[in-house]
């Protein structure tokens, strides 16, 4: 999209969504509705209210509903200084889903305005292009629905507000919904130009989205549901999704890692298939840079659980690596012996700014910010980043989506696949996904630190990590960790660890490294911090498991893992009556609102109907 269009998508969205903020309102505008289809322009108008909804990159101002780092720390990568974020735990009072059925009316109104006003006012390239359109961003939002709450109900026309028996129908089963969405989908895939102007959705975009999407379902369907017939319907959309893009030769890895997320304008780059591109002209500037400044005190960290899942430059994981002394986690020997993308994701000394942990995540901002400041001894002493990266200043763009992310979703379909005895997996095609990724360039400023590249994997010769879950083949396991850390701290995780049913990997009774900071030597590398004011609130975890807390006088000692008192576990989750943290509750008043008009709403599965 054009530098400016963003400028005006927040006006659009609150235009046309002022008619659709609930199913069973009255249009107010609808004298304005029967006048506005009236050509291709208009739809596209229409069309583009949708970006912000789904391409939000890091957000405007103070917002970041979608940013990565800031609201999607939910997940076992991320340690807080405080108690950890607990999973729903009862069913809540509010309502629910209703935010996203706006946006299915709003895209049902979209496909009946074209499909029964300008059917003679577009010609058959518009009308299928937009309707394409018009199917993805259903698919995309119906999807979105399921992955949260299972089964959801489906409507694929405009309701009207007298239609009680449709608004107020019960649950569609999943797999009816999401068979409409594969058909929502292969419709756009073959409808969607495939240049529609500079940063306008084509196909390219769409079968992006798509191979996201579809990767995410046949893993609920294997993992959660069981059906390997709907699993492997997913998976093979997803990589013939994938196949589209890598076939077209339009993409590449050709930028280290930093430059992806700290750069202002790779609109042209071939790793990035859509880009949100940041102009103060305009008056579009995010935050999330200013959260990487190493001056803002932050809550938030990596944990040790993350830090261990780095592979090392030999290709093996840290156990089994034939390195040496991989089992030192300073982090000058961590930059220099794990893959380049712990260098390019965290700043290369411990920071006492970073509360939690004392590594502070950097991926958002580029290195020469640092230029201008003085640190020493786990502070900064002196100096300050340009204005650019502090409050909502920032003008860095974000790669809304990355070739990287369809490489890793298309090799992971082809492994699933695998597994169901569809397909295989060749070297070829770990060369064209895996070792892509691992083969980027590396920064000047990170060789200056020693980084270098990892070795590419051997299909032949895979890492038996001792780490590995019995009931993952080394392979997948494989697959998993490279998307560790691809997306550490952007969307994804969370949503990996529910499509791979692994949601224990959050349980922090069972693994204290959830709640573990990063290697410091106090003495040595934060001095600063041994000083009376801290008397009994700085602690270590030594290797051995001993806890070492500052007493003034034992700064000596005072060499292991950061280990805060205030960074507390999570409450139990999983194996608890009427918990189902998978998938998401209705809110009661939503069922209650249900029943006040004589009809049913059934609660999600796993969750108690508490309305009563």
């Amino acid at each position: 999209m054009k530098t400016k269009m963003f400028s005006i998508l927040a006006i659009l969205a609150m235009l046309f969504c002022a008619c659709d903020k609930v199913l069973d309102r009255p249009s107010p505008t609808k004298a304005e509705d029967a006048k506005y289809w009236t050509s291709a322009e208009k739809v596209r108008l229409y069309a583009n209210s949708f970006y912000i909804h789904y391409f939000e990159g890091y957000g405007t101002g103070w917002t970041h509903n979608s940013a990565p780092l800031l609201d999607y720390t939910f997940d076992d990568n991320v340690v807080h200084m405080s108690t950890q974020g607990q999973f729903t735990r009862s069913v809540p009072t509010g309502t629910g889903w209703g935010g996203n059925y706006e946006w299915i009316r709003k895209v049902n109104v979209m496909i009946d305005r074209i499909d029964g006003r300008m059917t003679d006012i577009l010609t058959t390239e518009e009308y299928n292009h937009w309707m394409g359109i018009a199917r993805l961003f259903r698919g995309l939002e119906y999807a979105r629905l399921v992955n949260s709450y299972g089964d959801v109900p489906y409507y694929d026309h405009e309701v009207k507000n007298t239609e009680l028996d449709e608004l107020y129908k019960d649950r569609t089963p999943r797999n009816e919904v999401m068979d409409a969405v594969f058909a929502d989908f292969e419709y756009a895939l073959s409808n969607i130009r495939l240049d529609d102007g500079y940063q306008y959705i084509n196909r390219y975009i769409a079968a992006a989205l798509v191979c996201r999407w579809a990767l995410i379902e046949g893993s609920w369907q294997k993992y959660y549901y069981n059906n390997t017939a709907q699993a492997a319907k997913f998976f093979e959309l997803a990589v013939s999704s994938g196949d589209f893009i890598i076939g077209s030769g339009r993409y590449d890895i050709v930028l280290d890692f930093r430059s992806l997320f700290a750069s202002t304008d790779l609109t042209s780059a071939k790793d990035v298939i859509l880009y949100r591109k940041y102009d103060p002209a305009q008056g579009l500037t995010h935050c999330v840079a200013s959260y990487c400044s190493l001056t803002e005190s932050r809550a938030y960290g990596p944990n040790l659980d993350l830090i261990k899942s780095f592979i090392c430059i030999d290709g093996k994981d840290w156990q089994t690596s034939g390195l040496g002394q991989t089992d030192d986690f300073t982090l000058d020997n961590l930059i220099k012996t794990r893959d380049s993308r712990f260098e390019a994701s965290f700043y290369h000394k411990p920071v006492a700014s970073s509360k939690s942990c004392y590594l502070y995540p950097t991926k958002f901002i580029p290195r020469a910010a640092f230029d201008p400041l003085t640190i020493a001894d786990g502070e900064v002493k002196s100096g300050a980043v340009d204005v650019m990266y502090t409050s909502t200043n920032n003008t860095n763009g974000y790669p809304v989506l990355r070739y990287a992310e369809v490489l890793l979703n298309w090799i992971e379909a082809k492994a699933e696949l695998q597994t169901l005895g569809q397909g295989s997996v060749s070297q070829a095609d770990i060369d064209a996904s895996i070792n892509k990724l691992r083969g980027r360039p590396i920064a000047d400023a990170a060789k200056e630190l020693g980084v270098q590249k990892t070795a590419p994997m051997d299909l032949a010769a895979l890492p038996d990590d001792p780490a590995r879950d019995s009931d993952v083949p080394a392979l997948l396991w494989e697959i998993r960790r490279e998307r560790r850390m691809e997306f550490a701290f952007e969307f994804s995780r969370i949503i990996d660890l529910r499509r791979w049913k692994k949601l224990e990997y959050m349980d922090t009774d069972a693994n204290d490294d959830l709640l573990t900071g990063t290697w410091v030597n106090f003495p040595e590398e934060c001095k600063a911090q041994l000083k009376a004011d801290n008397v009994g609130k700085i602690r270590i975890k030594t290797k051995d498991g001993e806890f070492i807390s500052y007493d003034g006088s034992n700064g000596s000692k005072m060499v292991g893992f950061f280990y805060p008192k205030e960074n507390l576990g999570r409450l139990p989750f999983l194996n608890v009556p009427n918990i189902n943290p998978y998938l998401t509750p209705v809110g009661s008043n939503t069922i209650v609102d249900y029943r006040n008009k004589g009809y049913t709403l059934t609660q999600t599965e796993g969750w108690p109907d508490v309305s009563n």
